[in-house]
């Protein structure tokens, strides 16, 4: 039986076995030979010749060619997930996204590539050219958690107007990728050492923390706008408040120079956007603290369970804290006072007094440290010794009564510019100077003997 143009479609493999078979048919070759070329058993090779005889060249296409397959679903399925997928509260999910809450909240189980079709199909999802990028060369990981750990910031709209502006801290682990972060409304000094002050009680001292040169973890150096671009020798500046509690508690710090240089934060942020901004819209999450309740009880924990990996060295590279390390002082805003001579130092236009029991020879003139705390308090250390202050409070003024109006002397009152005295005056009518000289009582001058 021969097979008609364009009525059957094979693949080239299924041309080859028809080939092979053909030749066994004809007693070419033995049917040993024909199961050694299509690595059948000679069994197998027995029943598509049979089928060959029977059916002719159709025996070797699989006989569900062309029929719906038996693990295909439901397409009534296919439309209720469509359905569900298209509301707004899931505008934008991917295919992976959208599989997982099919399962979780719809009762819905099928793979990401099947969703996939689907979501393809109702038009909720289109293929995407790939793109040819700039490929970076890939850093080789740390072998030991919490050798180095990198540290950013992500400013995103994450409740999507639901809510106030939040921040996104993240501190994620190179060897491991294991993920620390919080959600706060400022990305302030304060708020990275709170975020430091956790990560220290949770897991101990990393070796190292790595970060960009943000105004949080350098100071630069101040130049004219106008200034002409020469060079410069190198200017060391002062240590911003981060850096300097970094020091005293013996951790290292590292700049990175690109954003590139810390990719694994930058891409934990891109995954943050997608994912954690979507789970937070189906959630309902409009406050910081759904925000960061989701975002521990969700987010972090999806985050632990499938992007994790084991370091290549077991040993924790974490250092615990010890007696010495205050974390209450290090963490903290300092600044340096100069005792005044009656034992007074004055703090963001405050005045302190220290109190008496504390002073101490020499503590005239010195300089103390003053700490600015997180819980609002302050703390003055001269040496290693605190001492204690009391708030200057200045006395309220008496309020005195105005002093009363001088009255002026009406004797010595001259008239003044604008006054109305020569109102009636008229020099038309005036008496002539001889008349009123004559008036006055005067004598002529030849009538005095």
């Amino acid at each position: 039986m021969g097979m008609q143009e364009g009525q059957l479609l094979m693949t080239q493999a299924e041309r080859d076995r028809l080939v092979t078979l053909k030749k066994a048919k004809k007693k070419v070759i033995t049917q040993r030979d024909a199961a050694e070329e299509l690595g059948l058993s000679i069994r197998q090779v027995k029943r598509l010749l049979y089928g060959l005889k029977k059916r002719g060249d159709k025996a070797v296409v699989h006989g569900l060619r062309g029929k719906p397959s038996n693990r295909r679903m439901e397409e009534s399925t296919e439309k209720e997930a469509v359905k569900i997928l298209s509301a707004p509260v899931y505008q934008g999910f991917g295919p992976t996204l959208a599989a997982e809450y099919l399962e979780r909240k719809h009762g819905i189980e099928a793979s990401k590539e099947t969703v996939r079709k689907w979501m393809i199909r109702g038009k909720l999802w289109r293929t995407k050219k790939e793109k040819v990028l700039k490929v970076h060369g890939w850093r080789p990981r740390r072998s030991r958690f919490g050798e180095l750990v990198q540290w950013d910031t992500s400013t995103h709209d994450w409740l999507e107007g639901r809510g106030e502006k939040l921040y996104l801290i993240a501190m994620i682990d190179d060897a491991t990728s294991r993920l620390f972060a919080r959600f706060v409304r400022h990305d302030s000094t304060e708020e990275n050492m709170r975020l430091v002050w956790s990560y220290l009680e949770k897991f101990g001292r990393p070796a190292a923390f790595y970060t960009d040169k943000a105004s949080h973890f350098q100071t630069a150096e101040k130049s004219r706008r106008d200034e002409a671009g020469v060079e410069k020798d190198a200017v060391e500046m002062p240590p911003t408040q981060i850096e300097r509690a970094l020091r005293e508690l013996g951790i290292t710090w590292i700049a990175a120079h690109s954003p590139q240089a810390k990719g694994r934060v930058e891409r934990n942020f891109q995954t943050a956007q997608d994912r954690l901004v979507k789970g937070m819209r189906v959630a309902g999450v409009t406050t910081i603290e759904q925000a960061n309740q989701y975002l521990t009880n969700d987010y972090l924990a999806w985050w632990e369970r499938e992007m994790t990996v084991e370091a290549a060295n077991p040993d924790d590279a974490h250092r615990p804290l010890a007696k010495s390390h205050n974390l209450a002082a290090s963490l903290s805003h300092v600044e340096t006072r100069q005792v005044r001579n009656d034992y007074t130092l004055r703090f963001e236009s405050e005045l302190y007094q220290i109190e008496r029991q504390a002073i101490t020879t020499g503590l005239r003139g010195a300089n103390v440290r003053v700490e600015k705390r997180l819980d609002g308090t302050l703390a003055v250390r001269y040496g290693e010794k605190y001492l204690p202050v009391k708030l200057c409070v200045p006395a309220e003024k008496k309020a005195s009564e105005p002093p009363p109006v001088k009255q002026p002397d009406k004797r010595s009152r001259q008239p003044q510019r604008g006054s109305d005295w020569n109102r009636n005056f008229d020099l038309k009518k005036a008496p002539k100077v001889w008349q009123a000289a004559q008036g006055s009582g005067r004598r002529k001058s030849e009538d005095v003997v």
